[in-house]
């Protein structure tokens, strides 16, 4: 069901609100430069900043932006099932492709309370899941076991996994385990773990250059991987780069110096430093950017 490069795209704050014409703009750039779809309020999108009903409205207006020209994944997860059943279900009413269901973080639950969560959810919402294993910020990592159990259970609603753990090791076990898709979930692993099995990447990189990330995965699902390299090679540092004081914050400043500001961030979360700022511009202008 999902093969290429979505964005995990920004979520735009003007004077402590999302701001709805900087998002639209956000969609249309995308679908111009050739994105293969959109994943809207996950973790690049500052999903635990926003109030339920913030949450909801921008994945409303994601649908009505993106006007059926691609596919969008929404942001679904919570550490609490109920909780996550409610956007679930709030979700498929407006006719997302699917949710992208994080695993419960801070409780830290074992392997079997990760698949009942999942399993629950599934029981009580008919819409497609891509299960989001980030160990490093739910304090637990989804087993390929358990992947392939949910899987097996259900094959139609639970259709890939955004793989984040940073393993290339977890995608083939998880592929030898069962036929989900695996998705890349770090822009600078996506070729690496493609080599092994997954078909694309959820990418934050690409709110900066969704025609150049998009063109990368394309050209190694046709088997043009030389050239795929080089476009790996070419944006290498600037992906590192993004990252150095977390994430929204590296790509939000590289979409304000290329004319595309989305606004503040929301607290806890905070700018980039100085020195990061530095490295950010002096990558974008090596890249013929700015």
């Amino acid at each position: 069901m999902f093969t290429g490069a979505f964005t995990a795209i920004v979520t735009p704050f003007a004077n402590g609100k999302v701001d709805e014409v900087r998002l639209r703009d956000q969609i249309e750039f995308q679908v111009r430069e050739g994105i293969n779809g959109i994943v809207a309020v996950g973790t690049t999108g500052e999903a635990p900043t926003l109030e339920f009903e913030e949450q909801s409205r921008v994945i409303e207006q994601v649908m009505k932006f993106a006007k059926g020209r691609v596919p969008v994944i929404a942001g679904v997860g919570a550490n609490s099932t109920t909780e996550a059943i409610k956007l679930h279900k709030f979700a498929k009413s407006l006719g997302v492709r699917a949710g992208l269901s994080v695993n419960p973080y801070y409780n830290k639950p074992t392997q079997d309370g990760l698949c009942r969560h999942f399993l629950t959810i599934a029981d009580a919402v008919d819409l497609p899941i891509v299960l989001y294993n980030v160990p490093s910020r739910c304090g637990v990592s989804m087993s390929p076991a358990s992947v392939a159990r949910l899987h097996n259970a259900s094959p139609r609603l639970f259709t890939a996994i955004k793989e984040a753990s940073g393993s290339c090791d977890a995608v083939s076990e998880i592929r030898q385990l069962c036929d989900i898709t695996v998705l890349s979930g770090d822009d600078s692993l996506t070729l690496p773990m493609m080599s092994v099995g997954a078909s694309g990447v959820i990418s934050v990189l690409s709110n900066v250059v969704p025609g150049a990330v998009a063109k990368m995965v394309k050209l190694f699902l046709d088997e043009n991987t030389q050239e795929a390299r080089t476009l790996h090679d070419r944006y290498f540092n600037l992906t590192k780069h993004l990252f150095v004081d977390g994430n929204p914050g590296g790509v939000k400043y590289a979409m304000k110096l290329l004319k595309r500001d989305s606004g503040e961030m929301r607290l806890p979360l905070v700018d980039v430093n100085d020195a990061t700022k530095k490295m950010i511009e002096a990558d974008l202008k090596k890249l013929g950017l700015l």
